[in-house]
C-alpha cells in the first residue's frame, strides 16, 4: 500500500519504519524543517516503563485543588473559554476512580513493557546513538505520605513482572552516589532498574536516517491544510509546501500529529479526547560530572524528571493546560534550574540553561489512540502524552502490524477493535 504519515515526530518516524520494514511504499510529511522539532524535541528523555500511574488517579482532584492559584504549580488548569478543555476536564475526573486508574496502569505497563523491549532491540539492530543511559530510574518522594501512597500503585507494577526496589531515604545514595549529600530532602524513593534515559530528538532523527536509506520519503516545510473525505474513505491530504497547495492522495493514512491530531480529525468527523498538556524543560551544562546524576530521577512531588544527556542536564516536566499556548513561563522555567541548584548545586551552569516548552498530547486517562479511526483508512498514532518517547517505537511497531493486517505481540487497548 501507499501510505501517508503526517507527522515526523517520534510516533510518526517509529511508524514509517515499521510500515516500510512491512513492504508499504512510505510518505512522511512535516511542517518543519527537520524531524522532531517539536514535542519531541527536548523533553524530559525518560524511557519510564515505572512512570506508568496515570495522571488521574484517586489523589489527583484534592492536589489539583491545592494547587490552584500557583504558577509553578505541577499540574496548572488555566480555564478557558473552551468546550474542549471542559469536556477534558469532566472526563480526567471521571478516570480518577481508583478502578479506572488501576485498570488504566496495567494498559500503560503493558505498552510500556512492549515499547521498551522495541527500543532496545531497534538500537542494536541499528547501532542507534542518543545519549542512552541504562542505569534505571530512581522515583524520589519528599514526604512520608506520599512514599506511602506511592506503594500500592508500585506493588502492581511488580505484579505484572517489573523490577522495583523500595529504598529509604538514606539508601538512596547507593543507587545514585550524588545524592549522597542530599537524602535529606527525601522520604524515600523506588529504583526501576530496567529503565532507560535518553535524547528523543538524537534518536528520531537517526532513525529517520536509517528509514530514507530505506527508501521512506520524507517531505518537510510540507503543512497539512486538511483532509478529503467521501463517506468512509479519506480520499486525499490537502497541504501546503514550496509548490504551493495541492492534494496529496495514498491508500492509507496515519494521523500523529501529535496535540494538532485532535482538530483535524473534528473536521472529518473523528472525535478524541486530546488537550495540549505544554510541558517545559531546562537543558543545563554539566561542570562537575562526577557531582551531577547519571540515573534518570523522577521527583514525583513537583512532577519533573532529571535526565543526564552527555555534558548536559536536562529538568523536565509539570503540565499546564492552557489551550495551544506556547509562551514561556518565567516563573516555571525559574522552578526548573532551582530545582536543579537544589540537588547539584555550582554542579550545573544554571546561568546557562537553555528553555524550551512543547505541547504534549494528553489524553484524560493517560491512553494513546493507536489503531484505526471510525473511517475505513486513517489510522491514528497519538495522545501519547508525557509518555511519547517511552511508548513511541512500541506504539510504531503495533501501528504497523495492525495497518498490515497482523495481529500485535501486544495486548492493548486498540482503538477500532
Amino acid at each position: 500500500m501507499k501510505i501517508l504519515v503526517l507527522g515526523c515526530g517520534i510516533l510518526g518516524t517509529t511508524t514509517a519504519w515499521y510500515l516500510r520494514a512491512a513492504g508499504h511504499e512510505v510518505t512522511v510529511l512535516e511542517r518543519a524543517a527537520a524531524p522532531a522539532l517539536e514535542t519531541s524535541f527536548a523533553n524530559g528523555a525518560q524511557i519510564s516503563v515505572s512512570y506508568a500511574e496515570p495522571w488521574a488517579n484517586p489523589a489527583a482532584p484534592a492536589k489539583i485543588l491545592r494547587w490552584l492559584g500557583r504558577e509553578d504549580a505541577p499540574l496548572l488548569f488555566r480555564l478557558r473559554a473552551d468546550p474542549q478543555q471542559w469536556l477534558w476536564g469532566l472526563r480526567f475526573l471521571l478516570e480518577c476512580s481508583p478502578a479506572r486508574s488501576r485498570a488504566n496502569t496495567r494498559e500503560l505497563i503493558r505498552l510500556g513493557l512492549y515499547s521498551r523491549a522495541t527500543l532496545i532491540a531497534l538500537r542494536h539492530e541499528l547501532g542507534l546513538e542518543y545519549h542512552h543511559l541504562e542505569k534505571g530510574i530512581l522515583h524520589l518522594y519528599r514526604t512520608a505520605a506520599e512514599f506511602r501512597a506511592a506503594r500500592p500503585g508500585m506493588q502492581l507494577m511488580q505484579s505484572l513482572g517489573m523490577q522495583i526496589r523500595f529504598l529509604a531515604a538514606d539508601e538512596l545514595a547507593s543507587v545514585e552516589p550524588s545524592l549522597a549529600a542530599r537524602s535529606a530532602l527525601f522520604a524515600g524513593g523506588v529504583y526501576a532498574p530496567e529503565d532507560e534515559s535518553g535524547d528523543a530528538w538524537c534518536f528520531t532523527n537517526a532513525l529517520a536516517q536509517h528509514a530514507g536509506e530505506r527508501g521512506v520519503e520524507f517531505r518537510f516545510n510540507t503543512t497539512v491544510l486538511g483532509l478529503q473525505h467521501e463517506q468512509q474513505r479519506i480520499t486525499g491530504v490537502r497541504l501546503r509546501d514550496a509548490a504551493g497547495e495541492h492534494i496529496e492522495r495514498a491508500d492509507a493514512y496515519v494521523v500523529a500529529l501529535g496535540s494538532w491530531s485532535a482538530p483535524l480529525l473534528r473536521s472529518v468527523g473523528v472525535r478524541t479526547l486530546i488537550y495540549p498538556a505544554k510541558g517545559y524543560s531546562a537543558t543545563l551544562p554539566v561542570l562537575k560530572p562526577e557531582a551531577v546524576t547519571h540515573t534518570s530521577l523522577t521527583d514525583h512531588d513537583l512532577k519533573i524528571v532529571f535526565s543526564r544527556l552527555g555534558d548536559e542536564l536536562r529538568v523536565a516536566g509539570t503540565a499546564e493546560l492552557n489551550g495551544y499556548n506556547l509562551d514561556l513561563n518565567p516563573v516555571r522555567c525559574a522552578m526548573l534550574t532551582h530545582r536543579a541548584e537544589e540537588l547539584f548545586g555550582d554542579a550545573v551552569d544554571a546561568s546557562q540553561a537553555r528553555y524550551w516548552a512543547g505541547l504534549r498530547p494528553a489524553t484524560p486517562s493517560n491512553l494513546p489512540y493507536i489503531g484505526r479511526s471510525r473511517i475505513d483508512n486513517l489510522w491514528l498514532n497519538t495522545g501519547h502524552g508525557t509518555l511519547g518517547w517511552t511508548h513511541g517505537a512500541g506504539s510504531g511497531r503495533a501501528l504497523a502490524a495492525l495497518i498490515s493486517g497482523q495481529p500485535p505481540e501486544l495486548e492493548f487497548a486498540f482503538c477500532g477493535r
